[in-house]
């Protein structure tokens, strides 16, 4: 029996903590700024639980019995949670209210759990021992949960399905309580069949989870979605209508394949087209193979790396079949190298040097991606460039994000090179932005590879021409330390989509 009941201690930790994360990372996939969804979901979790702790001291009579309901409703509350979510945020104006409501709830439960099971427990040890064994059994919970959250259970089921899962286990827990303490219990039969009942809700759910997610999705974007994926790191949803295929991640829409050769031959061959002779070209991001579509444009190039965080993305846009006739099976040529890795930590780490880099990284939206617009990601960049080497940066908007865009020039300058800011047309997005930068100034290009269906070389010097609405403006620069870039982007994005 003692044994169970510490068991019981690392299930209900485990269990606690997949609530908490299920809920940072849905509010970071939806929302953006995963620093701020994190921080603020541990908060409110941390001081709900403290409230159940101190609501703890009012249970006086039938501790096992009120154990066991807290269990049952922890594990529906908890297991439902995603599912509620998802559905809030397609269907409702409500989805950080009912966000903070849900993480508040389920930590006032977490938060009686514990020392409900600790009066549980007092009888079978010394009062320092509970207090070791307890805590001993809750933070190794913690820490299982912890390393399969981001290696099986995102990955294998998603986020609604764990949550799920989980919850079962919550009540699974409530109801072997009520088998190995049953003689404390005065109404054993209504909660054991309260626990089969819950077990019964979470089982169906896991059984429609895909429906559910689908119906959310379904009123989320306008056209039908033919692929969602969740990874470690992003939500990925590829929909259609008619001949139009859109890619978003985290719900931003990343390109539409009516207008992305736009968006991709501007951000590609200015630049490269203006070298000499570039033989080895680095891409970061870019994991749906479109720029490596692009810069495969140029016969000259004799490798290219492409470095991804994502591995599924690339896995998707290699197999998939609309995909890689998309970007023209890419990723099959046998000069494409792909590199799954922390773009930061590869480019710190490797002794490579390149002609050309293309950076095709996600907005600035939060503080792991803003780390990646810095002063010091720009100089380590710069270090792996041959003498007369160039990148070029995808800058958001300088008409709708103009301090953004223009944050971004200036801490490629304040990293110390030359930055050539310019800008194109993209119908799904609008006016978009891009910045190249170099040690010494890239002239403009006399001459593009064949097939281009936007460019031409009588348009380039335009690209490089500002009106009024998208001239400079004054910005600090983004570094490590600040990340003023992010903070630029979210004022500016919200102010739009107010």
């Amino acid at each position: 029996m003692t044994a169970a009941l510490l068991a019981s201690v690392l299930l209900i930790a485990a269990c606690g903590l997949v609530y908490e994360l299920v809920a940072g990372a849905l509010a970071s996939y939806l929302l953006g700024d995963s620093v701020t969804q994190f921080s603020t979901v541990i908060g409110t979790y941390l001081f709900a639980m403290g409230v159940g702790a101190w609501l703890s001291r009012g249970v006086t009579r039938g501790v096992a019995a009120r154990f066991v309901i807290v269990e049952i409703l922890v594990g529906v509350i908890g297991g439902f949670s995603a599912a509620v979510l998802f559905l809030a945020f397609a269907y409702t104006e409500s989805f950080r209210l009912l966000l903070y409501l849900l993480v508040f709830t389920v930590g006032v439960l977490v938060g009686l759990e514990v020392p409900l099971l600790m009066r549980l427990l007092k009888e079978r040890f010394e009062f320092k021992d509970v207090v070791a064994n307890v805590l001993t059994f809750d933070y190794l919970g913690a820490l299982a949960a912890s390393l399969a959250f981001p290696i099986v259970l995102v990955p294998q089921l998603g986020l609604v399905r764990s949550a799920l899962l989980f919850g079962m286990i919550n009540v699974a827990v409530a109801l072997w309580t009520t088998v190995i303490l049953a003689s404390a219990l005065g109404a054993k039969r209504f909660l054991q069949a309260a626990c089969v009942a819950a077990l019964v809700a979470l089982g169906a759910g896991m059984v429609w989870a895909d429906t559910i997610q689908d119906a959310a999705e379904g009123n989320l974007y306008a056209d039908e979605v033919i692929l969602a994926r969740t990874t470690p790191y992003q939500r990925i949803v590829l929909t259609a209508w008619k001949d139009d295929l859109r890619l978003f991640l985290n719900s931003n829409l990343q390109f539409s394949s009516r207008d992305e050769y736009r968006y991709h031959e501007a951000l590609v061959h200015p630049g490269l087209s203006a070298l000499p002779s570039p033989k080895r070209v680095l891409v970061l991001g870019g994991g749906d193979g479109l720029a490596v579509r692009e810069l495969l444009r140029h016969p000259g190039l004799e490798r290219i790396t492409l470095v991804d965080l994502d591995g599924e993305m690339t896995k998707l846009f290699t197999t998939h079949p609309e995909l890689v006739r998309l970007n023209g099976g890419a990723f099959r040529d046998p000069r494409v190298q792909i590199v799954t890795a922390d773009a930061f930590q590869w480019v710190e780490e490797t002794s490579e040097t390149f002609d050309f880099a293309v950076v095709d990284f996600p907005d600035p939206s939060n503080f792991s991606l803003g780390k990646l617009y810095t002063t010091t990601f720009y100089r380590m960049l710069a270090r792996r460039l041959a003498p007369d080497g160039a990148f070029v940066v995808q800058a958001t908007s300088p008409l709708f994000a103009r301090k953004s865009f223009w944050c971004i020039v200036g801490t490629i300058e304040q990293a110390g090179l030359t930055a050539a800011p310019y800008h194109a047309y993209v119908p799904s997005f609008g006016e978009w932005g891009f910045v190249l930068a170099s040690r010494a100034a890239v002239p403009v290009a006399t001459r593009l590879p064949d097939g281009l269906r936007f460019l031409t070389v009588g348009s380039l010097p335009q690209l490089f021409a500002f009106a009024d609405d998208m001239s400079r403006v004054p910005v600090e620069a983004n570094r490590l330390s600040t990340q003023a870039l992010v903070r630029y982007y979210e004022d500016e994005w919200r102010a739009i989509n107010r």
